[in-house]
Order: structure tokens, then C-alpha cells, then sequence
């Protein structure tokens, strides 16, 4: 079995330990955030880093990179106060992973990729027309974590849209029948496919002796 201390990891090459480093958290979520500046440039960019915070009341996390020049996600939600969040199909994929791709800020992704751009209910970011589940966000708060400048951002769900094969009939959503994917390490992309639902589990009789 290989071993990495500590001190082989800080020695690592930068590209070989990004994709280490990377896959050691296990499959990740792939999602499409979208965001619009307030003089009108809509923006979308891939993240891995999306996770659940709360279901009463819905909100979801997701974790930004140290700011940048390019950072046009984080300004787009502080200016605005809404994004939303799509889910990346098997479809998608090529063109989903290129929003990783740092362009200026007056260049959308959308034009540079087959991903559609699309309004729904008058929310003010757009959505991703050819994602299988569309969720629209309203920012809460951040956290920014000191250690690495990597910042948590809070928001809660407004609005859900999905396609209709996906939702079972107590709630549970089956991403495999949307082809949705996921993220191994920061750029490998792997379809899934539910193997078994188990109920809610409680705690086993321990035995007298």
C-alpha cells in the first residue's frame, strides 16, 4: 500500500498532488452555478463543491476558490443576491467541464458552449435549459476560511425544477435516471447508477446478559 506522509505531500509536484489531493475526498457533485452581473453578463462555471447544510429550511453550501481577478461567480452573487445551481448530465459533460476555463469577464461561457441560457419564473439568474435538475439559489452568507483564502458560501433554495422520471413518490431523487455524473479527482467524470435504497435505521437490542 502507498503511503504519503505529510512531508511527501508538500514535496509533491503541483499537478500530481492537485490530482491527488483532489480524489482523496471521494466522488463529488458536478454542478453548473449560473450568475449574472448587474449590467447583464451572464456568467456559468463548474464546481465540485457543492453540499447539503439543511433541509428545514432547503439550503445548500458550496466552497469558492480564493478570489481573483476572474472570480466572476462570487461577484455576480454579491451583486446580485441569487444564483443557481444545475446539475451536470453525461450530456453535458464536455461543454460543462470547458466553464472551468478562465475567460473575461464580458465573455459568457454560454456563448462559448453548447449550454443554453434560460429564465424561469422571472428568477433573475439563469439556469442551465438542458440540465436535468435546476435549482435557484438566494445567497444567505459566507464563510471565508482563513487557512487557504477558500470562502463557504451559504444560500437557500427558492425554487426546484426537475425532470419528472427523476422524482420518486416519497420525495427520494434518482440522479441515475437523469444520466447525472460525477466528479473523481478535478477533472475525471464518472455516470453512477443506484444499487439499493435502505430504510431509516435504528439503533439494534443489545442483548441481556
Amino acid at each position: 500500500m502507498k503511503c504519503f506522509t505529510q512531508s511527501d505531500l508538500s514535496s509533491l509536484d503541483g499537478l500530481y498532488r492537485i490530482n491527488l489531493i483532489n480524489g482523496l475526498s471521494g466522488f463529488k457533485s458536478a454542478n453548473l452555478i449560473g450568475t449574472i452581473s448587474e449590467d447583464g453578463n451572464e456568467n456559468v462555471a463548474i464546481f465540485s463543491s457543492v453540499i447539503h447544510l439543511g433541509s428545514d429550511p432547503p439550503i445548500l453550501g458550496f466552497i469558492h476558490r480564493p478570489i481573483t481577478a476572474e472570480g466572476n461567480t462570487y461577484e455576480n452573487i454579491k451583486q446580485t443576491g441569487f444564483y443557481t445551481i444545475n446539475h451536470l448530465s453525461k450530456e453535458l459533460m464536455e461543454d460543462g467541464h470547458h466553464t472551468s476555463a478562465k475567460y473575461e469577464r464580458d465573455v459568457s461561457e454560454f456563448d462559448m458552449t453548447s449550454l443554453k441560457s434560460e429564465y424561469l419564473e422571472d428568477f433573475r439568474a439563469p439556469f442551465v435549459a438542458q440540465a436535468p435538475i435546476k435549482i435557484a439559489m438566494k445567497y444567505l452568507e459566507e464563510y471565508p476560511i482563513a487557512f487557504n483564502g477558500t470562502i463557504l458560501m451559504v444560500g437557500e433554495i427558492t425554487a426546484v425544477y426537475m425532470e419528472d422520471a427523476l422524482l420518486g413518490v416519497d420525495g427520494f431523487v434518482d440522479l441515475s435516471k437523469g444520466n447525472v455524473v460525477a466528479v473523481n479527482g478535478p477533472d475525471g467524470y464518472a455516470l453512477t447508477k443506484l444499487e439499493n435504497r435502505y430504510p431509516f435505521q435504528y439503533p439494534k437490542q443489545i442483548a441481556k446478559k
